[in-house]
């Protein structure tokens, strides 16, 4: 991976949504390749249960910015040592439909063991980058949304999980900066507001 390529992205703000949040996109170092490790949200959450995500929360008062706010959460989250965590650069940040605004931090974290440290999180998956830009495990579908119009969903297929929503979104920005990877121009296919999401996903929001 190209982190010189992130650390020199200039990131869009977003500033005028009601809440903030930000989350660290960790990227583990091993000897066949950089993997990128995901949360698994657990199923009782009001808010994306069972979702893949990046370990983070909302900001609180307490924190000083939004990096402690990822840094703190993490550590919460899966135990991520704040002092282990080299931050190499940002990602735009994004809207949410629940009124978040959310601040990724990419960086490089120790190759061990994370588990679950809190009761938001079911469990913690490394997948490898090596599986993500393989083309056979990606669609996308251009989708007429309720709230936002026109928006183009991702969908990540790897090792039976799947990263789409808000995840995905920062996932593809992160692949085409420092990966060769590009969005394929065209979505696999055009859906309506009302139309189903893929089976894997719609059991999720069920």
């Amino acid at each position: 991976m190209e982190f010189d390529r992130v650390a020199a992205h200039e990131p869009v703000t977003v500033e005028d949504e009601p809440r903030e949040a930000a989350v660290v996109v960790p990227v583990v170092s091993r000897a066949d390749g950089e993997s990128i490790l995901f949360t698994k949200r657990a199923d009782h959450l009001p808010d994306h249960p069972g979702q893949m995500s990046f370990p983070g929360g909302g900001y609180e008062p307490e924190d000083d910015d939004l990096l402690q706010t990822a840094l703190r959460e993490a550590n919460e989250e899966i135990g991520l040592d704040p002092m282990a965590v080299n931050v190499v650069g940002r990602l735009d940040d994004i809207r949410t439909i629940t009124r978040y605004s959310v601040r990724p931090f990419v960086a490089r974290i120790p190759d061990r063991t994370y588990q679950p440290s809190d009761e938001e999180v079911a469990e913690v998956v490394t997948l490898p980058v090596s599986e993500l830009i393989d083309l056979e495990n990606y669609e996308s579908e251009q989708r007429d949304h309720p709230h936002y119009g026109e928006i183009r969903l991702h969908f990540f297929y790897v090792d039976g999980y799947t990263v789409w929503g808000a995840t995905a979104r920062m996932l593809v920005q992160l692949l085409e900066l420092a990966t060769d990877w590009d969005v394929p121009p065209e979505p696999d296919r055009y859906t309506g507001p009302d139309d189903d999401l893929p089976p894997s996903v719609r059991d999720e929001v069920q």
